[in-house]
C-alpha cells in the first residue's frame, strides 16, 4: 500500500510540473515506432506562417518614418534607397499608379513594352510580404527583426508604392484595411484546376490524381541547355563564379567544351580537393553567415572576389577584422557592406585567412 502511494504520489507531481512549464500529457502512440505527437509548444515554434486573411498575425505596428530608418540601415545595401534594387536583385517598387490601387489590377502587366515586373506589381496579398520580411529578411539575419520592425518596413514599401501616406502606422488592426488598396489584389486567379473550386466541370478538389502512364507511353521530355561557343567566356569563366560551397559547381568556361579541363574539379576527382584545417573552419564560417551570397572567390559578385581583397591587405589581418565586425562603403564601390554579427575569434580567422592570401 506504502508503494502504491508513493507510485500515485511521484504521477501527481510530475503532472503539476508539467503543466507549470506548459507542457503536456502525451497520449498513448497511435503510430507506434514512428514518433509522437508533437507538444503545443512544438507546433508554436513552427507555426508562423501569415495568412492571406492575416491569421497567425502577431499583435504590433510601425510607422512609416521608423520603416524608412530600419530599411536604409539593414535593406537598402541590397534592394535600394527606395526599392528600385542596388544591382542585386529585381526591384521591388515601380510600375504602380493611383488607377491601379483603386481597380486592385496592374494594368503594366499586360503591356510588353513596360521594362521588367516590380514585386509590388506581381503580388496579390499584403500578408505574403510581411510574412516573407518576418521570416527570411535580413539575408545575413533572418528573424531578426521583431513583429513591430515588419510593420515598420512594410510600411514603408507600402508608402513607395503609392499605398499609404507618409504618417501612416500600419497594424494588425488595420491591415485588412491596407489589403483592400493592394495594387494587383485582384491579379491573382484560382482558375487552374490545382485550388478548390468549381471551375472545372464542377469538380471542387484540385487535380492532384495524376496517374502514371505503365504501357504505349510518350517519350519523357528530355530538358537541358548549352552555351553556344561563341558565347562560353561572353561574361567570364562560370567556375570562378560559383560559390564555393554545395553540389553545383560551374564548368570552366575558359577552355572549349568536353575537353578534360572544363569538367569541375570536384566532378572529376569524384570529390573536392584536399584543405587544410584552417581552411575549412574557413570554408564554414563562410557559409555560416552567407558570405558567399555576395563575395565569390576570384571575381566580383555583389561584393569584391576573396583573392582581390586579400592582395589589398595582404598581412592586414587587425584592420580586416575590424571592417568585418564593422561593415563598411566606398572602397569597393557604393554598394555597402553591413556590420556583420560572427564573433571576435570567428571575424579574426577569417581575417588572418584573407590576409594570408585566401586559398582555396
Amino acid at each position: 500500500m506504502f508503494r502504491f502511494r508513493k507510485l500515485l504520489l511521484g504521477i501527481m507531481l510530475l503532472g503539476a510540473g508539467m503543466a507549470a512549464t506548459g507542457e503536456t500529457v502525451q497520449p498513448a502512440n497511435k503510430y507506434p515506432g514512428i514518433g509522437r505527437a508533437a507538444t503545443p509548444k512544438e507546433i508554436a515554434a513552427w507555426d508562423i506562417d501569415v495568412r492571406p486573411d492575416f491569421k497567425g498575425l502577431p499583435a504590433g505596428s510601425g510607422t512609416v518614418a521608423k520603416g524608412q530608418d530600419i530599411w536604409e540601415a539593414r535593406c537598402a545595401s541590397c534592394h535600394g534607397i527606395f526599392g528600385e534594387s542596388n544591382e542585386v536583385f529585381s526591384p521591388l517598387i515601380g510600375g504602380t499608379t493611383a488607377d491601379d490601387v483603386k481597380t486592385g489590377r496592374v494594368a503594366r502587366l499586360t503591356d510588353e513594352a513596360f521594362p521588367g515586373r516590380t514585386t509590388f506589381m506581381k503580388v496579390a496579398s499584403l500578408s505574403t510580404i510581411w510574412d516573407y520580411i518576418n521570416r527570411a529578411m535580413p539575408w545575413n539575419a533572418p528573424k531578426s527583426l521583431s513583429p513591430d520592425d515588419v510593420f515598420s518596413v512594410t510600411a514603408f514599401l507600402l508608402n513607395l508604392a503609392g499605398v499609404v501616406p507618409d504618417d501612416f502606422t500600419l497594424s494588425d488592426k488595420n491591415i485588412a484595411e491596407v489589403q483592400a488598396r493592394m495594387p494587383n489584389r485582384n491579379g491573382m486567379t484560382t482558375k487552374h484546376a490545382m485550388w478548390p473550386g468549381k471551375e472545372f466541370g464542377g469538380v471542387d478538389k484540385p487535380d492532384t490524381q495524376a496517374k502514371p502512364c505503365m504501357s504505349d507511353c510518350k517519350a519523357e521530355a528530355k530538358v537541358a541547355s548549352l552555351l553556344p561557343a561563341f558565347a562560353r567566356n561572353s561574361h567570364g569563366n562560370l567556375a570562378d563564379q560559383n560559390r564555393a560551397f554545395g553540389p553545383q559547381v560551374g564548368a570552366n568556361t575558359a577552355v572549349a567544351e568536353g575537353s578534360a579541363a572544363s569538367v569541375p574539379a570536384s566532378s572529376a576527382a569524384g570529390k573536392p580537393a584536399e584543405t587544410s584545417g584552417e581552411t575549412k573552419l574557413v570554408n564554414t564560417l563562410l557559409q555560416k553567415y552567407s558570405c558567399t551570397a555576395c563575395h565569390a572567390q576570384s571575381s566580383k559578385l555583389v561584393g569584391p572576389a576573396f583573392a582581390d581583397v586579400a592582395k589589398k591587405y595582404a598581412g592586414k589581418a587587425d584592420y580586416l577584422a575590424a571592417k568585418i565586425k564593422s561593415g563598411g562603403s566606398g572602397v569597393w564601390g557604393a554598394i555597402p557592406m553591413p556590420p556583420q554579427t560572427l564573433s571576435d575569434s570567428e571575424a579574426k580567422a577569417i581575417a588572418n585567412w584573407l590576409a594570408a592570401g585566401a586559398s582555396k
